[in-house]
């Protein structure tokens, strides 16, 4: 039994009573549809009226849109629904994980690199201030991942540090300031990405450690983070072996979320999974199998429908198989109704404002005094990882008049460009005004492969060979330059490496063979991990985004009229010996 008045509910007799009346009055269906949350494919208003009248789930998460449209999404939504809903975002940077317009703050490796909790408290605060005013009441943050492995592309941006006491003390202070605004945390992935180098969303994924590696490092954060009242977890498709027999991932893995999570760690809150679409939880059963099987392992909410039929169907199967049994369906629904009563959802829906007045809302969204908030950290955060042998800076007009800057790029991200990530002014181009206007000759070099990829298949070939054999006099290349700046703008998700990906080039200034001909910076503006490509580079600074405030500040640093502030949260050498040199 849950005891609703203890943490992470805390709820007092009159919010019992409500969880306990409307447990007993719901329908069966009430109860499957409770289980999901689901991903809206529209806001047209008739389609969301249905679909929450057909459906009755328990939450949502929705496609981003600016703060004016997921308002009025979110109004029609809970003006649907008997039951309030759960209303998500990925608040993971700042406001603008709510909403397309919202307040960027920092992503969490730029916030580690501050050294600062305050930091994490001004992106939960941000955060909530944002997401409450377009209606939303549950954020999929903070995320609580250790990066342990330089090559694992899904957390390498997304996680506060490689330390768990860092982790711990940074997600603390995430889930205080997004709490101010009554907004529930999902901290995640348990139990913990950034061991394994593979992507949950494209395979399987798992986390090595030993028992007491794990018990010391994620098991330390969770179990301060439960301590401290985070009311619900989201949790991963990563199996766990050294806590689990059953060789599965978390998600279905009754031993890792009913044993660990809920028993050992003593977390009485609500579990939700991952979404279900990724290939680590597909890959392993039948859809008619796993849908049911997360929420009989202890899951207690089912993120995102593939087909609503068909997965209604599925988890009602299920139940009426024995597979979810009327013990556990009834457990979930005490959960799930405990966190709406904590969140205030039965008295703001009797008062008619589950979703605030929209004017005065959204006009909460990008105060000046929480944008100013994104140039404060990336000034504490953008961070000189490596300079060694001859000081290159200062750069300075007098010392490098002319300068290059070399974009350098990974493979092809279709899922970056689509979800709108790397869309704006490109770095190299921000950072190339900002040095012009600083007095420096700038050249942006094109590279030739670029070219290349223009032409027919057999005009490519040709050209690769010639460009792959091609040498210069090295003089040439000296003569025309004083400095080199590499850009590297390697943006992740849903790719399974966050590599470069040099072209097939002799001579030309695609890869940085010249740090021994030519002063050379190399900067990335993603990736914090691009030494291990670049290991023979003698200065290297991580800045963690390109945004134009962010270059601005990294100009006024290689000038030296602004001190490096930033300490790496991360392996930035990659535990490489020739990194260093």
């Amino acid at each position: 039994m849950i005891n609703l008045k203890a943490k992470p509910f805390s709820l007092d007799d009159e919010a019992v009573a409500w969880v306990n009346t409307t447990l007993a009055k719901m329908t069966m269906e009430e109860k499957i549809g409770q289980l999901f949350v689901n991903m809206g494919t529209s806001r047209d208003e008739t389609y969301l009226r249905q679909a929450v009248a057909k459906y009755q789930f328990g939450g949502v998460r929705y496609n981003p849109a600016s703060a004016a449209d997921i308002h009025e999404q979110n109004r029609i939504l809970q003006d649907a629904s008997r039951i309030p809903l759960l209303i998500a975002a990925n608040t993971e940077a700042g406001g603008n994980g709510a909403c397309t317009d919202g307040t960027e703050v920092g992503l969490h490796v730029k916030i580690g690199a501050t050294g600062d909790p305050r930091y994490a408290y001004e992106l939960g605060r941000v955060s909530g201030v944002e997401a409450a005013a377009v209606g939303c009441n549950w954020s999929f943050a903070p995320i609580v991942d250790i990066h342990r492995n330089w090559r694992n592309p899904i957390v390498s941006s997304r996680c506060f540090s490689q330390d768990a006491d860092v982790v711990l003390a940074m997600g603390r202070e995430y889930m205080r300031g997004i709490g101010e605004s009554g907004i529930a945390c999902a901290m995640k992935h348990f139990p913990g990405d950034g061991v394994d180098e593979r992507d949950q969303h494209l395979s399987t994924s798992v986390n090595s450690m030993t028992r007491q590696e794990w018990d010391e490092s994620f098991g330390k954060v969770y179990s301060g983070l439960i301590d401290a009242g985070i009311p619900s977890v989201m949790v991963g498709h990563i199996l766990l072996p050294a806590h689990s027999k059953e060789l599965l991932p978390a998600t279905l893995s009754h031993e890792l979320v009913t044993g660990l999570l809920k028993t050992k760690l003593g977390f009485q809150g609500v579990v939700v999974t991952d979404a279900s679409h990724m290939v680590g939880l597909t890959g392993v059963m039948r859809r008619r199998d796993l849908v049911p099987a997360a929420i009989a392992a202890g899951c207690d909410l089912f993120l995102f429908f593939n087909d609503p039929d068909e997965d209604f169907g599925y988890m009602l199967e299920g139940y009426r198989a024995g597979v979810i049994t009327d013990e556990r369906l009834n457990d979930a629904m005490t959960r799930i109704l405990g966190l709406k009563a904590s969140l205030g959802l039965p008295e703001k829906q009797a008062a008619g404002t589950l979703v605030p007045p929209k004017q005065a809302a959204l006009a909460s969204i990008g105060l000046p005094a929480n944008k100013a908030l994104f140039a404060e950290v990336a000034d504490k955060a953008i961070t000189l990882v490596k300079n060694v042998g001859n000081p290159i800076l200062p750069l300075t007009p007098g010392r490098y008049p002319r300068l290059l800057l070399v974009p350098v790029k990974g493979p092809d991200n279709p899922a970056a460009s689509f979800f709108g990530v790397g869309k704006g002014p490109q770095p190299t181009e921000l950072l190339a005004e900002l040095l012009r206007a600083q007095g420096f000759e700038v050249t942006i070099f094109e590279s030739l492969f670029n070219k290349i990829l223009k032409l027919g298949e057999d005009e490519r070939r040709t050209a690769v060979l010639n460009m792959y054999a091609g040498k210069a006099a090295v003089a040439e290349f000296t003569a025309a330059y004083d400095a080199v700046i590499n850009v590297a703008n390697v943006i992740g998700g849903m790719q399974p490496v966050e590599r470069i990906s040099w072209p097939a080039s002799k001579g030309t200034p695609d890869i940085p063979w010249y740090v021994h001909e030519l002063p050379t910076v190399f900067v990335s503006v993603a990736c914090p991990f691009h030494l291990a490509d670049a290991p023979q580079v003698k200065c290297y600074i991580n800045t963690y985004d390109g945004r134009p405030a962010t270059m601005e500040l990294l100009v006024e640093k290689l000038l030296g009229r602004s001190p490096f502030l930033g300490t790496s949260p991360v392996d930035a050498f990659c535990g490489f010996v020739d990194t260093h040199l």
